[in-house]
């Protein structure tokens, strides 16, 4: 009996300090690359810094120093104002 309270608990912990707070972190990406919009300076997970020129349901356009790529909404990590903040 000790030993399943023990597992339960264990199990309790690691949801609390592990899962959920990932749950969140996810959370706060998605509602972050939803609310994206012209004007914006981010960094994309590849380390690409620029600013967005054109927004479309799944796909941004992001000029950098003399080119334009266009990228999907989930390579975008940060905002340039987040990466200075944290």
């Amino acid at each position: 009996m000790q030993q399943l309270i023990m597992l339960g608990m264990i199990v309790i912990v690691f949801y609390f300090f592990m899962i959920r707070p990932q749950m969140k972190k996810q959370k706060d990406l998605k509602k972050f690359r939803e609310n994206l919009k012209s004007g914006d300076k981010v960094v994309t997970i590849g380390g690409i810094h620029g600013k967005i020129l054109e927004v479309a349901d799944s796909t941004v356009l992001v000029q950098t120093d003399g080119s334009k790529i266009r990228f999907e909404k989930s390579a975008i990590s940060q905002s340039v104002s987040d990466q200075l903040q944290g």
